[in-house]
């Protein structure tokens, strides 16, 4: 058995507060993952093409206020 199936036999073992305890923590881990990621991202440049393209489009009139 691989660690991830490993991983689902335990969490469908978990009682309802269990899952429940756990449903908030992979949320928090899973958040901050995604964080880091999208920080590394515009450190790197990655994001600057589609900023670029949102500043232009708003310069020229094409975006509605939220």
């Amino acid at each position: 058995m691989g660690i991830v199936e490993n991983i689902e036999r335990q969490i469908q073992e978990l009682s309802a507060n269990e899952l429940a305890e756990f449903r908030l923590w992979f949320a928090e881990f899973d958040a901050q993952l995604w964080d880091r990621q999208l920080e590394s991202d515009v450190r790197s440049g990655k994001l600057d093409t589609l900023a670029n393209d949102a500043l232009r489009a708003h310069a020229a009139g094409q975006t509605t206020k939220l």
